[in-house]
């Protein structure tokens, strides 16, 4: 579908942003102008007076920035062939660079000073919005490098972001998917509909998809797999020119989260692979196949159960699951689709997947390919999640201390699929429909919990692997992968050889270890929907305050405020045995 062929109220108002291209550039010509002064506050950062203005001065661009560079790049990712977008998105990301490169004598000033001083700025009321990073200043003196060391860095980000650009135009651009014969129908192939054909009842049709799908993947295998390792190279590269032993313990370290969740998280799910493992034997049994192959994964295994709603149908079915939230929650919802927040269609270039995306002073924005499937009616709660938490955020929270961290960010976003679902297994009557919702938590657990926890510890691997000396090519890539699905998977599961690719279509891999946070997130917000719906004291009273916390404190506090503790044991057990109970309610349906 072309662009213009989309009616108005699926298009998202990137007007709210700015009127036109041109405004757009009037800004950028601005800003480009101003940023400098940010380099008059140099040496001065002693004088508390001179502090607060630089502060403030940093944060009156960096909003600026936000805008010009979300802009562009929700305008490029509408149609990825759209050279003007293109070199919108460019100039912002060289914009931001060298602002960057101008602001990062700020750190290194700051970590300069004794820490008495340091303490004297937090301990003043005028600096509240700057505490929480005044004391990371501290917490991360030893890995805050000298001021030439630090604008080295900070010019190199363009660069460093290249990797995951390059990735996305060979996925999303220059590599070419076949047309597939469904059914006696050409069909073309793309990243929009391959989960959706990956749910035909025919597995011959299946696997013909699932082949011709990675058959592409295979075509350009070197050039991804050459640009993967590349990017494994440069994390490691940082990690050590910051002082941390390792890519992992940098970037869950400095997100301020102890270092040992990310260990825990796998040691626990490694612990528990037992019960994917009858979940995938169960499946085999269920589909009736003698061999269960990964592409029948995605296909419901009870037939005519999927909701295949239109798009309004699906939006109103979320407000409703999501009515234990509130009625300004409800409210906010019901906003955001007639304000044109959401950009729903998957239509010809335009980026795939989901995702959303907060713009201070404005609004978020949400990016869709909404195909007729409970899958996307979910990924619409999903993304709705992190619509309301950056809302909440933007609307309590100072520009300095708005921006949440990556470990809590899928927190929001998977509690409301679980209150959806929970709303869905208590209204629905249709006893397959509720199979199939059971089911479908059952692929949230593994896809969600098992399967990012598989990438989180093949990023574990590779990186170590690399830092080892080991290379990174093309076969040692493909081999540890498939013994990582194997080794999660288990017995029943056939593993098909196509599988060892999967990893150089993944996105995320180019944001180092951010994959285990979707893990930790679905834990937390299984944990957490459970206390709001058993009436637990204060539970959506602690969840509303953990949505507009923003970026106050560490993210690691701000959800055991919630109740939930990721260094002890009782969120994993909690969740491990919802998986067990959910299995076993429905294998009491089918036998």
């Amino acid at each position: 579908m072309k662009r213009h062929e989309v009616k108005e109220a699926y298009r998202w108002r990137l007007e709210d942003i700015f009127i036109s291209n041109a405004e757009w550039e009037k800004e950028l010509a601005s800003v480009n102008k101003e940023m400098t002064g940010i380099l008059s506050f140099k040496g001065k950062l002693k004088n508390a007076d001179k502090l607060l203005e630089a502060f403030n001065f940093n944060d009156s661009i960096g909003k600026r920035l936000e805008k010009l560079f979300c802009y562009a790049m929700m305008l490029n990712d509408q149609d990825l062939s759209d050279t003007k977008a293109s070199e919108l998105k460019a100039k912002a990301l060289t914009i931001y660079t060298n602002f960057s490169s101008y602001a990062s004598f700020i750190d290194p000033e700051l970590s300069s000073l004794p820490e008495d001083e340091l303490q004297s700025f937090i301990d003043d009321p005028k600096f509240a919005p700057y505490e929480y990073s005044l004391k990371q200043i501290i917490v991360n003196k030893r890995h805050i490098l000298s001021e030439g060391e630090e604008k080295i860095l900070a010019l190199s980000g363009k660069t460093f972001s290249a990797f995951s650009q390059i990735h996305s135009k060979l996925d999303n651009v220059d590599m070419v998917l076949p047309k597939i014969d469904v059914d006696g129908v050409k069909t073309q192939l793309t990243h929009g509909n391959y989960g959706l054909l990956l749910q035909n009842p025919n597995q011959a049709i299946r696997a013909k998809v699932f082949k011709g799908y990675y058959k592409a993947y295979e075509g350009i295998i070197n050039t991804l797999g050459a640009n993967f390792a590349a990017s494994v190279g440069k994390d490691n590269l940082l990690a050590s020119v910051r002082k941390y032993s390792s890519a992992q313990e940098q970037a869950v370290s400095s997100n301020d989260v102890p270092a040992g969740v990310y260990d825990k998280l796998v040691k626990k799910v490694n612990d528990n692979l037992k019960n994917l493992h009858n979940y995938m034997a169960f499946r085999k049994k269920i589909m009736g196949v003698e061999q269960l192959h990964m592409h029948d994964l995605h296909c419901p295994i009870f037939e005519q159960a999927d909701l295949k709603l239109d798009f309004d149908k699906a939006y109103q079915l979320c407000i409703e699951g999501l009515k234990p939230m509130g009625e300004e929650y409800n409210k906010l919802l019901k906003q955001a689709i007639d304000d044109r927040w959401i950009d729903v269609e998957e239509t010809e270039n335009k980026r795939s997947g989901a995702y959303c995306c907060g713009v201070y002073g404005v609004h978020p924005y949400v990016l869709l390919n909404y195909t007729p499937t409970t899958n996307d009616i979910f990924t619409i709660a999903h993304e709705m999640g992190h619509a309301m938490h950056s809302y909440y955020s933007a609307k309590v929270q100072p520009y300095a201390k708005n921006d949440y961290a990556i470990f809590v960010a899928e927190v929001a976003s998977t509690v409301n699929e679980v209150l959806l679902l929970k709303h869905l297994l208590k209204t629905v009557d249709n006893p397959n429909i509720k199979k199939y919702l059971l089911s479908y938590y059952l692929d949230m657990f593994r896809t969600t919990l098992f399967r990012q926890t598989m990438f989180a510890e093949f990023e574990s691997v590779t990186h170590s692997d690399e830092q080892s000396g080991k290379p990174l090519t093309v076969e040692h890539l493909n081999k540890t992968y498939a013994a990582l699905n194997k080794k999660y998977y288990g017995p029943a599961t056939t593993q098909d050889k196509q599988i060892r690719l999967e990893w150089s279509r993944i996105p995320h891999f180019y944001r180092a270890f951010y994959v285990y946070q979707y893990s930790t997130g679905i834990i937390s917000a299984i944990n957490i929907a459970n206390m709001m719906l058993s009436g637990q004291k204060d539970a959506f009273t602690k969840f509303k305050t953990f949505l507009s916390a923003g970026g106050s404190k560490s993210p690691f506090e701000i959800l055991k405020d919630t109740g939930v503790d990721l260094l002890s044991d009782e969120p994993y057990e909690y969740a491990f045995s919802e998986f067990e109970k959910t299995l076993s309610e429905l294998k009491a349906l089918c036998f």
